[in-house]
């Protein structure tokens, strides 16, 4: 059988993203739950086994595994549903803050411009009504999608007892697309893309943990209102990487804004965060994820935009540990070598490309 030439090769692996990008756009309110539970699924492997380690059935042992991600998500549920009801209690207060703050900002306006306090009143209250309104809104929308969301929390359980009851199946299931002098490299796929799935997601939940506690519980300390919220809300946002960090910071002054009647608690939010996320990344992150997951920042960023365009908010979640299994697979094979090259992050010191401006020499090289 004659092999096809290269450039026939790389039409039909970019026509494949191509058809692969309309497939996830198209099927995205049944491939994202799927892709989640298989993640979610892997994650609670280590309960599972520990169950069965201990007699207990199959069924039984994959159902308090569930069940267990069952009770976290409840809990999770419950704390912010707490948190945004003592919220919405101080929303008079919350009111008269952000006036006060436009009458600040508007007695600023008039003594650097000649703007009339009358043009300023009207053009308040206008982008008043119209914030009050996009409020609305997006609370509408939020009740209008419960529905989908509650499909998709209840399909999620269900579909994740599945995939571990039927485990050994999709295996046998992966196995068979391979012949068997290959099945030792599947193996390697597997294992690897298990253990580096489960430090991954692990890794998240404790960061998850530590960056509320640590940044709450420091705005707490400070006096800031809501400040368990803050902390909440920018470790979510913080899964998603780079673009999170910045919503995360935009809700947080928001909320110090309209809970506070100063400024100075606005500069000491942005100044905890920095210093909660300089900790994040450059001590506590490394040491407890590791650096399994080596995807360059180019590819992390186009990663989170395209999965985001693709299959919305939880696509962006996923982009990561998404890309991470690819590169593990394509870093095994010798058809798509070049594609875990791209995904990847090792930078060599010396280049072997022949043209002299893209090559890079070796640091120790000796310069004329």
């Amino acid at each position: 059988m004659t092999q096809l030439p290269l450039t026939v090769r790389r039409a039909i692996e970019l026509m494949g993203l191509y058809f692969l990008g309309m497939i996830i756009l198209v099927g995205k309110d049944i491939i994202t739950p799927i892709v989640m539970a298989f993640f979610l699924a892997i994650m609670l492997l280590p309960i599972y086994r520990f169950f069965r380690k201990r007699k207990l059935p199959e069924s039984l042992a994959i159902f308090l595994a569930v069940f267990s991600l069952i009770i976290i998500v409840g809990l999770l549920v419950w704390f912010f549903s707490s948190q945004i009801s003592n919220l919405i209690s101080d929303f008079p207060q919350i009111k008269a803050n952000v006036q006060l703050h436009l009458n600040t900002l508007s007695k600023w306006i008039d003594a650097k411009t000649k703007l009339s306090t009358e043009k300023q009143a009207q053009l308040i209250n206008e982008q008043n009504d119209k914030l009050l309104n996009y409020a609305a809104g997006i609370l509408s929308g939020a009740a209008s999608s419960v529905t989908g969301i509650l499909i998709f929390l209840g399909l999620l359980p269900i579909y994740i007892f599945l995939l571990l009851y039927y485990k050994d199946i999709l295996i046998r299931f992966i196995y068979y697309w391979f012949p068997k002098n290959q099945h030792s490299k599947v193996g390697e796929v597997i294992t690897e893309s298990e253990a580096i799935i489960k430090s991954y997601l692990i890794g998240l939940l404790i960061q998850i943990s530590y960056i509320t506690i640590l940044l709450g519980g420091i705005l707490l300390l400070i006096g800031i209102k809501h400040a368990i919220l803050i902390g909440a809300i920018f470790a979510i946002l913080n899964l998603i990487p780079y673009i999170g960090a910045l919503f995360g910071n935009i809700i947080g002054v928001l909320l110090t804004i309209s809970s506070s009647q100063e400024i100075w608690p606005i500069f000491a939010v942005l100044g905890t965060i920095a210093v909660v996320q300089f900790l994040d990344n450059n001590i506590l992150m490394p040491r407890i994820v590791g650096s399994k997951v080596k995807i360059n920042a180019l590819i992390t960023i186009i990663g989170v935009f395209v999965a985001g365009a693709l299959a919305g908010v939880s696509g962006m979640f996923l982009s990561l540990p998404v890309i991470a299994v690819l590169k593990i697979v394509f870093d095994r094979t010798t058809e798509f070598k070049q594609w875990g090259l791209l995904l990847g992050d090792e930078r060599n010191q010396a280049s072997s490309m022949k043209w002299p401006l893209l090559k890079r020499a070796p640091k120790n090289a000796k310069t004329s």
